[in-house]
């Protein structure tokens, strides 16, 4: 059993991610200990290496969470499928490589757009969501997706505003102060479950796009008062650094 720095040290997940995962009931700790300690086994780290393996090939977490939760799921099975889909992300990759240097070395102006194409690596995806697809949890997946785009993009919206007025109602408290910072990861996690996965290297970049991008203060300065870009750039700026 390993305690959940030893399981971010070996797999250079951050704590903070592991507990995000434990939240939402992807990677749920083997037990916990009367101290409160998240305690991790092999089984644990197996599911683990799934996830990271189908955030590599830019699976949502929501629908990472309902493929290994389904009856159906099968490792080799699934070890198989990712590593043809690794082999396609490869062979993609070395075609803009050589793209590029072609660009670089020739000074090439004509217009190729075909290195650009990922069909085929979405085509093998989609095979996976079909075969795992009939399931109860994969059916609830594909409902709250089909949700969202039926018009919650604008709840969400609204619940970061929230988000940015909360943080501009703490502006008179130290930007790494525990509050402020616990905000700051709660908009790190809104974003990666609602959006896309939040690095904190893109986070770090969105705290500066918060004041550079005269849209996006505007916007973050009206939901929390003047200074609230600023004041959320800089507390980004603090989490990210550690």
């Amino acid at each position: 059993m390993r305690t959940v720095k030893e399981v971010s040290r070996i797999t250079g997940v951050s704590v903070r991610t592991l507990h995000h995962y434990d939240a939402i009931g992807l990677l749920k700790p083997t037990r916990v200990t009367e101290a409160g300690y998240r305690m991790y086994d092999d089984t644990a780290l197996g599911r683990l290496q799934n996830i990271l393996l189908f955030r590599e090939l830019r699976f949502p977490l929501k629908e990472i969470k309902a493929i290994l939760d389904s009856p159906d799921f099968d490792p080799a099975e699934a070890i198989a499928r990712q590593i043809g889909l690794l082999e396609l992300q490869y062979k993609h990759i070395g075609k803009l490589l050589d793209f590029a240097r072609e660009i670089q070395n020739k000074g090439v102006t004509t217009m190729n757009f075909d290195v650009f194409d990922v069909s085929e690596m979405e085509a093998y995806k989609a095979e996976a969501r079909e075969k795992w697809g009939n399931t109860k949890a994969y059916q609830e997946y594909s409902q709250k997706e089909l949700a969202r785009e039926e018009g919650s993009d604008s709840r969400m919206a609204g619940e970061l505003m929230t988000m940015f007025s909360e943080l501009g109602a703490l502006k008179q408290s130290a930007p790494d102060s525990d509050e402020v910072q616990k905000k700051i990861s709660a908009l790190q996690a809104f974003i990666t479950d609602n959006y896309y996965e939040c690095t904190r290297e893109i986070l770090s970049g969105l705290g500066q796009m918060y004041v550079e991008d005269e849209r996006f203060r505007k916007n973050i300065d009206r939901a929390g008062g003047d200074g609230t870009a600023a004041f959320v750039s800089r507390a980004v700026a603090v989490y990210c650094s550690r």
